[in-house]
């Protein structure tokens, strides 16, 4: 439940990123709120989600 889960920044639309799963690229993307997300991201940035937060990592 608390593994952590990699992701790309598929796309932002206005107050929503849409996320892609790294591990399971032929999942839905995920649409996550830009308010639970770090402020600096952009199309492209790489996340972590762990401990129920996201944290921008490094490519």
């Amino acid at each position: 439940m608390f593994e952590k889960i990699d992701y790309v920044i598929d796309r932002i639309d206005g107050d929503y990123a849409y996320l892609r799963r790294l591990d399971r690229t032929d999942e839905e993307l995920k649409c996550v709120a830009r308010a639970l997300l770090p402020p600096e991201i952009m199309e492209g940035s790489r996340l972590a989600y762990e401990m129920m937060e996201y944290k921008l990592t490094e490519a």
